[in-house]
Formats: C-alpha cells, structure tokens, sequence
C-alpha cells in the first residue's frame, strides 16, 4: 500500500467530499440495518398469534404490525436516497482526483527532456495516463467507498447482533478471520499477476502504436501478414496473464460465499439448540439470518475491492516512477527581454545517452546578429545536434553556448525557445486544420497573416486547391500531404512567430531545387535581420550563406564563404563539384 500513499494530498484537498461521502454512508447503513429487529420483532407476534402464547388485543397487535411494516418500508427507501448521495461524493471526488492525477502526468510529459522520450515506448507512456489512472481511479471510488461501508456496516451490526445474542454472535462471524487471511495470500498473488498484465498491456500498445505510426512503410512492404501474425503472438502473451489473474481473481467470490454460507449453518445449528433449550426466540434467529444476508455483498465486493486495491498499488507505483523523474533541463530565469541573435558554441561535446554516440567533439564558431549561416556535412556528422543543443532540447556534456554573450543556460528557456524559429528535419504537423498547423506559435492569429507567410513559404497556391483550403484536415502527422506540403508548411509556422533566430533543419529536402530557391528568396526579405542557420545537404541551400560551417564526424572541419571553401579543394569543394554534374547531366 506504500505507493497508494502519495495520493494522499489529492484526499486532503477534497476532504469535505470525502468527509460527507462518510457521513452517507453511516446514514445509509443504518437505516439497512435499522428494520432488521423489526422483522424479527414482527415475527414473534406472528408466531405468539398463531400458537396462541398470549391473550392480546388483535387490534394492538395489527397496529404494531402496521408500524413495524412501515419501518421495514420505509427505511430502506431513506437509505436508498443516502446511498444516492454517497455516490455523489465519493465517486464524484474520485472523477476530481482522476482529473488532477492525469493533468499532473500531463505536465510532466511536458517537462522531460527529448533524451527520455528516445529512452521510453510511446505505448507505455500512454499506458500510464490511461489503464493506470483508471485503476486508481476505481480504487479511489469504489474501492473506498464498498471498503468504509463494510467497516461501518460490520461496526453497527456487531452492536446489534450483540445486543440480540453474543454467543450467536460469536459463532456467525467465526469464520471470518479465515476469510482475512485467505485473502491476504489472494491479493499477494493477485498483485505480482497485475504487473505481469500491465507490463504485456504496454508491449502490445507500443506495437499497435508503431503500426499505425509506419502504417505506409508496412503496405509498402507487403507485410501486413508478418504484423499481424506478431500481433497475435503478443495478444496471445496478454492473454494468458489476464486468463491467469481473472483466474485467481475467481476463487473470491465463491470462498466468500462458502465462508457466508458456513456461517448461515452455525446460526441454523446454534439458534436452533439454543431456541430448544428456551434461551431465544424465532424473531432472534431470523434477525440473525437478515443480518449475514445483508453482510453477504459487502464481504462478497471484499475480494473485489482487495483485487482492485493491489491492481491500483500497481499501476499507482508506475505512475509515481513516472512522476519522480526529474527534468533534466531546468528554467532559472523569468525575465522578459529583447534577443538580438548572436551566437557562440566554445569547446562544445555532446554524447547521446541511449546509444553512446559521440555527436560532437570541441566544436566552437561565432554567429553574428542578422548573418545567414549553413551548416553541412554528411549524414551523422552533427549537425542535428547542435540545432537541438541551441534550442536547449538537450544539454552539452562539455563547453558553453551563448547567446548573446550570455551562457544558453542563464537564459528565459521560454523566451529563447519562443525567438527560435524551429523546422525540424522530420516535419510533424498535429492533427487539425492547415490554418491552426501554420497559426501554432502565435496567439490570436488571423487568415491575411497565415496567408502571407504560406505564400513565403511557396505553399498557398497549393492549399488554394484543396476542398477546403485553409479549413482542410490534414491527418494524423500530416498523413494526407505530400513530404514537400508538410515542409512547407513546417516553415510557415517557423516564419509567422516572427522570431529573432531562424533554424532550419534540412527543412526544404522533399522539394525541388527551383522551389526551394523561390523559398530562399522569399525568406531573405523577411529574415535580413535575422539569425538564420540552415542545416542542409544542398549546395545550393548554402552557396549565398555569409558563412559556410563543415562538420565532419562531430568535429568542425571547414568554415567559410562559399567561394573560400571552393578554393580549399575540400569535402565542401567536392559536393558542389558533384551536385553541378548532376544538374547539368
């Protein structure tokens, strides 16, 4: 139950829910069990009328009847209400604390670093704002509400059961410490068969996930067979552990109702010798049938309520692994002020975590405000990195980037990020409208302003065609665009936010060279006071850069202008020699 514990602030917080929740339930119990001494009361008249034990008044004994009925009526209905109400509180705080416990999950995805999410399965991470939440969240209602109400329920109906016969008592509710102990060895089991349920539960969503993610690349490779025969596989490993637990799971119910049913043969048994020899009546023995009939459901919701308990311990102990895992990148400063764009990497080193790669190695150069600079290289030598590094997604194992003359580090994390206009080498647009994919970065955006930087970005007249238009849906990813329309498109979003430093990242790969041409020279009149780097393969992306940047595995091997690095006869000099044979072949 440790784990459960870190749920105790959200009680606090709705404390007054929680309190009246409890206040109903003492209520509705009550009034349950309240009648019972009436029907056995009711009984004995019966049985004294019928057998004639005494000479009574058949008018008094009808209106006792009458009254003893009304109760019997009465009562459960009044506690029908109460129970209303009790469900109202509890199972209403349990929705508030869902609400918050997904919402605090929420915030932490966004707090973790891009290292952690290339460390974890999406379908896992799912998982936890999903099944686990609802698991606690069953265990927050139900669970706690079935558990309190047989508390209270055994405390009232022990005062009575006592108050009737002890020695009854003691025999009807004999086998109940067996009933504790069995299911203590239950939910122990049930508990280790829960994280194995969970933990397939995972495995099969990030499969599903990744599926549906290269649901092209599969089609493109016939392999729809091959997916789904592994789907079956994992399913069938899922299956097993969920038929394993709803077996264990299984026995509750039964035992309990052998346990209720023991119970109801010792009052039987001990009534019956102990009505012979004088010591109680009829009324008694059926009060004390009523009483075990109505302990039947909530010892019987026992076991249930114990599985679910340790299903929630489960998934409460993976929400707070979750939750404990601290932010890697840290914001120190919330002041407000202007970036002018100038740049500078010292000695800087960066290893990736997950793999070991070193991607750079003591790299330093200076980028003045408003100067055009790209940066080149093969694939692997880096030059995703230091876009990543700028926008501070991840931090340097050694050395300083400034901005500005100030460490990256001392920096508004929010205001450089919002004065980066980021185009990410894998363009990603969210599932919504082309105008909200372009408008993203800014607040209160209009239809001239989405327009005018998709015509920057060579992008409108295409939109223009569509249906739609600016209204059109473009999928999950951008699934319904070509890779040139979700580029494009990418840039847009980075040009509207109208930022001090432009950073694209081999953003204008998927189109042709005379499109991207257009796109550069769109740009220039928007960005001549603009930090602008452009990580990219082409020469012709980088030719009319101030400074050409040559990164070769991790480490800076040239820098530039265009016509500089032409004389050295280097890997710069050897790219434009061969993309000019291929323009012209």
């Amino acid at each position: 139950m440790s784990a459960l514990k870190t749920l105790n602030p959200y009680f606090y917080r709705h404390k007054k829910l929680l309190i009246s929740g409890v206040g109903f339930i003492i209520l509705s119990n009550f009034l349950t069990i309240y009648p019972v001494k009436f029907v056995g009361k009711a009984v004995d008249i019966i049985v004294e009328t019928l057998t004639q034990q005494k000479d009574q008044d058949v008018n008094t004994l009808l209106k006792q009847l009458v009254l003893y009925g009304g109760i019997i009526v009465l009562a459960p209905i009044i506690s029908g209400i109460m129970k209303f109400y009790m469900r109202q509180t509890l199972i209403v705080a349990s929705r508030k604390i869902e609400f918050e416990l997904k919402n605090n999950i929420y915030k932490q995805y966004q707090i973790l670093s891009v290292s952690f999410f290339k460390k974890s399965k999406i379908g896992d991470l799912m998982n936890r704002i999903s099944e686990d939440v609802v698991n606690v969240r069953q265990y927050l209602g139900p669970g706690i509400m079935y558990s309190i109400n047989l508390v209270v329920m055994l405390l009232i109906m022990l005062l009575y059961m006592l108050a009737s016969d002890p020695v009854m008592t003691v025999c009807s509710l004999l086998p109940l410490p067996f009933l504790s102990y069995f299911i203590y060895k239950q939910s122990t089991i049930i508990n280790k068969k829960t994280k194995m349920v969970q933990s397939k539960q995972s495995e099969l969503s990030s499969f599903v996930q990744d599926s549906f993610s290269g649901i092209r690349v599969l089609k493109s490779f016939t392999k729809e067979e091959y997916s789904i025969s592994k789907y079956v596989i994992k399913s069938n490993e899922y299956r097993k552990k969920s038929l394993s637990l709803a077996t264990t799971e299984a026995f509750f119910s039964p035992i309990m109702l052998l346990i209720i049913g023991l119970s109801n043969i010792f009052i039987l048994y001990v009534g019956g010798q102990r009505y012979i020899d004088g010591k109680v009546n009829v009324g008694t023995i059926t009060d004390f049938f009523l009483y075990l009939n109505i302990l039947i459901w909530p010892f019987t919701a026992l076991g249930w309520v114990t599985s679910m308990t340790r299903r929630a311990e489960a998934s409460m102990e993976r929400i707070n692994d979750f939750l404990t895992v601290k932010e890697e990148i840290k914001n120190t400063n919330s002041e407000n002020y202007p970036i002018k764009g100038k740049i500078r990497f010292e000695n800087v080193s960066y290893t990736y975590p997950n793999t070991g790669i070193k991607a750079l190695e003591n790299i330093s150069f200076e980028i003045n405000p408003g100067e055009t600079v790209a940066l080149m290289g093969k694939t692997g030598s880096g030059k995703s990195t230091v876009a990543l590094l700028l926008e501070r997604l991840i931090e340097p194992d050694s050395g300083i980037i400034y901005i500005d003359d100030k460490p990256l580090q001392e920096h508004n994390l929010e205001l450089i990020r919002k004065e980066i206009g980021y185009v990410p080498q894998e363009s990603f647009l969210f599932s919504d409208t082309i105008f909200n994919n372009i408008a993203y970065g800014i607040e209160n955006p209009t239809l001239e302003q989405v327009k005018k930087y998709a015509k920057k970005a060579e992008i409108h007249s295409s939109i223009m065609e569509f249906k739609e238009q600016y209204r059109t849906e473009v999928g999950e990813r951008g699934v319904t665009l070509s890779g040139g329309q979700k580029q494009r498109i990418s840039i847009s979003r980075a040009l509207i936010k109208n930022p001090a430093i432009f950073l694209f990242d081999d953003s204008l790969s998927a189109v042709d060279t005379e499109t991207e041409e257009k796109i550069l020279t769109n740009i220039e009149n928007d960005i001549d006071v603009k930090t602008t780097i452009i990580i990219t393969h082409r020469v012709s992306a980088a030719k009319n850069s101030n400074k050409i940047i040559v990164l070769e595995q991790g480490k800076l091997t040239e820098t530039g202008t265009h016509k500089e690095l032409l004389s050295t006869g280097g890997f710069y000099s050897e790219l434009y020699k061969k993309q000019i044979s291929e323009k012209l072949s």
